[in-house]
């Protein structure tokens, strides 16, 4: 009996032991800085943000407590809010921060716990953008001054941050819009104003058009009537220097000259199949007809009655 509870209370032993040393042992990672708490007092700060301690740590097992926190960049997304500008408009905001813890033992004591931090910098958040951009105007916010802006508020986030012992590294606006109801409106004011343009440019359109159709219909009369003028010059200039050169013809051979013209006569007057004419076949008309050489035909006794009058008619088909 004695020797099973010595073995019994060795093996207790034993497990106090392990219990106590576990309990007494803790690591804190590359990306952990760890306060140890005794009583509530911040006793210890290890692996802190500019030092580089992890590793293996000692506490007193059941008297001290251990809290770890990141050092890693942490992300807080704000929710959307409806903020007034300069000049009257109202914008829907969307924006989100990264922050990191550099000192833990303030952090601790302003914040506890990142939960409540995330709270509390989004309220300063929210303070600095709702300050900052009702100073500024829509336009300005959305496309001028948008970086400036962030930058001024990251500075005002950044002093109150330190506060809770965390650092601001990056803070951003990710959307900026115009309130549903306000978009609608400002579309339709938009489609209006692009349609009073398009409006003014075709009429502006259509004027240049009609004055460079009358312009051409101008020059399409001129250019016509200079080329008529031009080509009835012409015209009465070759019919003269015809003229000139038929008399010269007919004063050098006129007996070629009435033949040429008795040719012409006999090529207009006797034009289609159709063609009759009541004429003496004596006449000069047919001299040529009648003769190469254009001689008169010798006179002929006249005879009376009807042979007569079917002498001096004839028709040429």
């Amino acid at each position: 009996m004695n020797g099973s509870a010595l073995r019994t209370g060795g093996v207790f032993l034993l497990a106090v032991i392990a219990v106590a040393l576990y309990a007494s042992v803790f690591t804190v990672g590359q990306m952990q800085q760890a306060l140890v708490i005794q009583f509530g007092r911040v006793r210890t700060v290890l692996n802190q943000t500019g030092t580089e301690k992890p590793g293996l740590y000692f506490k007193v097992p059941f008297i001290e407590n251990v809290v770890l926190f990141d050092k890693r960049v942490l992300d807080l997304d704000l929710p959307v809010q409806t903020l007034l500008t300069a000049d009257r408009q109202n914008l829907e905001v969307d924006a989100f921060a990264r922050y990191r813890i550099i000192d833990p033992l303030r952090f601790y004591q302003s914040a506890n716990n990142v939960l409540r931090a995330n709270t509390l910098l989004a309220s300063f958040t929210n303070s600095s953008l709702r300050n900052v951009l009702a100073r500024s105007t829509r336009d300005a916010i959305v496309r001028t001054e948008r970086s400036h802006l962030m930058n001024v508020i990251q500075g005002d986030v950044n002093t109150q941050a330190k506060e809770l012992g965390v650092e601001i590294v990056d803070l951003r606006m990710t959307r900026v819009d115009l309130p549903a109801q306000n978009s609608t409106a400002v579309y339709k004011r938009m489609i209006t104003e692009r349609n009073r343009e398009a409006a003014d440019i075709r009429a502006n359109g259509d004027q240049i058009s009609a004055t460079i159709k009358a312009k051409a219909d101008r020059d399409v009369t001129v250019v016509l009537s200079e080329a008529n003028q031009t080509a009835e010059t012409l015209r009465g200039q070759g019919d003269g220097d015809r003229n000139r050169i038929l008399v010269e013809a007919f004063g050098k051979d006129a007996d070629f000259f009435a033949f040429y013209r008795s040719m012409q006569a006999y090529e207009t007057s006797l034009k289609g199949p159709e063609t009759r004419l009541v004429i003496n076949p004596n006449s000069d008309f047919f001299r040529y007809f009648n003769d190469p050489q254009g001689r008169a035909p010798a006179t002929a006794p006249r005879a009376t009655g009807a042979a007569d009058a079917g002498a001096t008619t004839g028709t040429a088909r």
